[in-house]
């Protein structure tokens, strides 16, 4: 059914979209520690960044003349479109320090719908009926998911709002960043969103810092969120969609959202019902149904 390298693809699309589907989890954790948002996400972006930095010294120094150089345009757009990276982190582990990650997860991924609204008012172009009944699958996947139809259930506004502003945020990223300087090495392009985005990160972590910083969170958790945040998955993914292709590679990357919950259920001991679980697979046959291609071939 597959070729090797589609297979190959799979594999490492899957194993990035789980590495990010840990990332909550770890946040939670940090936050139990009383570690704060302003540390998490600063310990992630340096050491982030450094990580990147030696990937690229490396790919540098065993290419040598044959890396494409990022010009100083590439670098411009590049920071600019990573500050919408950097708010989703400040903005995603906001929310998942006033609700459960397994709600955080299911709003984040509002950017199936988000996605092709942006694609609409930007391309001009009115959405097929195959995205429109993706869109709906996903909001009915969401009220499930959300366990919105328990009335008894009380969830923090705030949470909500973080997480529905992490959501946008992370469909700016997601459109640009499949759409400038394209032509440049994965490695040159993560070091240079992750740039941007530290801009956000650290002017958040100036403004609401008011206890000394504990430096502790860069050996206890920072190395883990950097690793498994900030390294592992941009670049498992960048490797791997071009044997996947969008559609496929896009259908394997929601992976994230039942690793992410069953995370939170086994390490958080957050609860999480049936119906949510209905909700979860709703949402993933959204994103299945909106990359597959129902054309028959001629």
């Amino acid at each position: 059914m597959f070729g090797n390298r589609v297979l190959k693809g799979v594999f490492l699309v899957g194993l990035g979209a789980t590495s990010y589907g840990m990332l909550a989890t770890f946040v939670k954790l940090a936050y139990n520690e009383h570690y704060t948002t302003a540390e998490v996400t600063s310990s992630q972006f340096i050491l982030g960044i450094i990580g990147i930095l030696l990937i690229n010294a490396f790919q540098k120094a065993k290419n040598k003349n044959e890396v494409v150089k990022a010009s100083g345009r590439n670098i411009f757009h590049l920071m600019l479109a990573g500050t919408s990276l950097g708010m989703t982190s400040v903005f995603y582990y906001l929310a998942v320090k006033y609700i459960p990650v397994s709600i955080g997860i299911v709003l984040l991924m509002q950017t199936v719908w988000m996605g092709v609204l942006l694609e609409w008012i930007l391309d001009k172009k009115a959405p097929s009926l195959q995205k429109i009944a993706s869109v709906v699958i996903v909001l009915i996947g969401t009220a499930l998911a959300t366990n919105l139809i328990n009335s008894s259930i009380n969830l923090d506004i705030r949470g909500i709002i973080w997480g529905m502003l992490a959501a946008a945020s992370f469909t700016t990223t997601m459109f640009t960043a499949n759409r400038i300087a394209v032509g440049i090495s994965s490695a040159q392009r993560s070091l240079y969103m992750l740039l941007g985005g530290a801009v956000i990160v650290f002017g958040f972590s100036i403004a609401t810092q008011t206890t000394p910083f504990n430096f502790g969170i860069f050996m206890k958790w920072g190395i883990v969120l950097a690793v498994f945040g900030t390294i592992i998955p941009p670049m498992l993914m960048n490797a791997g969609f071009p044997h996947t292709g969008i559609g496929l590679g896009s259908i394997v990357s929601s992976l994230e959202l039942p690793v992410s919950v069953t995370m939170a259920f086994v390490i958080l001991d957050e609860t999480v019902i049936a119906t949510q679980w209905i909700g979860i697979l709703l949402i993933i046959l959204a994103i299945a149904i909106m990359n597959m291609n129902f054309r028959k071939k001629s």
